[in-house]
Order: C-alpha cells, then structure tokens, then sequence
C-alpha cells in the first residue's frame, strides 16, 4: 500500500512539545527516506493580513495576534533538525489546524497515489489530530503515531489520541509502525 509519512507542524515555537517525539519522527522520517517513500512536511502560519484586524481566520480571532504564528518569524521556522530532513520534500504551509484546507495536500496525495497516510508532529490534540481525521475523511487509512507526536500536557496527547483512536485509525508506538511497514515491503 503507498504509504507517505506527513510531518505536523514540528516548527520553533513548538520546541518545548517534541523533546520526546523529535527522536521518533526522525526514525520515521529516517525509514521513508531508506525506502524511497514519500514525505511530507507541515508550516503553519499567517500572513500580515491575517494577523490585522478586522481578523477573519478562526485561530486567530481563538488565540489572538500575539497568540498567533507569523509567517517569516523565527517561531514560524521549522526547527533545525526537521528543516534538514525536510529538504527537497514537499512542505505544506497552511493556517488552520486542518492541513487540507486552504492547501494542495489532497493533490500532492493524489499524485504520489497514497492510499495510507502516517500522521506525527505536533500538535497531538489540535493539528495532528484533525489533519490525521481529516486524511481518514477523505478516504486514506490513516495511522497517528503517538510517541512521534507531542502537545502541551499528557491529559491533551492522551485525549488526542483516544479520540482518533476510536473512530478514525490506528494509534501506533513508532516501533510498531515501522515493523507494519517493514512487513509490507516497500511498494
């Protein structure tokens, strides 16, 4: 099954988040590059407009200006060892916690032919969440990887993760991930 791995959102300002995640992301992200699968990479943030008001995105008007990621700040970057992995892959920037709106993600997906989507970063409750939802709605079997992503309390990754666990695909450790792909080859 073509499987790609999508990398949520693992930018500067998330940093105190992927302390435990960043290391299984990267032997995620380490497997897919070995077997020639694709990868795919998140930014989100907003514009100047965006952050102005009147304010008409949602996350903004929830969190605020301040509370918000602009575009081109050193928060919006991706962190360092994530933009080096990164490299001449496709990065998704987006502005919502959705990945698939307001972006070509569905499109990249088509191309490549991707029938399964393999969701980490950050986070957990909130981007990865809804974006791994979203890829199951869309109809790609979807796995979240819950010790590849991260947020900012264990109540809300443990919430996340049972919530999508329930309905929508597997929630697997990154070993277990790698050994169900290692079992299916490389196709």
């Amino acid at each position: 099954m073509k499987t790609v791995l999508l990398v949520v959102d693992m930018q500067v300002v998330f940093t105190s988040m992927t302390h435990e995640c960043l290391p299984n992301i990267l032997k995620l992200d380490a497997h897919f590059k070995a077997h020639s699968l694709p990868r795919f990479f998140t930014q989100h943030g907003h514009t100047k407009e965006e952050l102005t008001p009147p304010l008409k995105n949602q996350l903004v008007k929830r969190w605020g200006p301040a509370g918000s990621i602009a575009k081109g700040s050193h928060d919006w970057e991706l962190m360092p060892d994530i933009a080096k992995a990164a490299k001449d892959c496709p990065i998704i920037g987006k502005n919502t916690y959705d990945a698939f709106i307001n972006t070509n993600l569905t499109d990249l997906l088509k191309e490549h032919a991707i029938e399964r989507v393999v969701v980490c970063g950050v986070m957990t409750d909130c981007c990865v969440d809804t974006t791994a939802r979203s890829a199951f709605n869309r109809g790609f079997e979807t796995w979240l990887v819950k010790d590849a992503s991260g947020t900012a309390t264990k109540k809300q990754h443990e919430s996340g993760l049972v919530g999508f666990g329930y309905a929508f695909g597997d929630v697997l450790k990154t070993t277990d991930a790698l050994e169900k792909l290692g079992h299916e080859g490389t196709d």
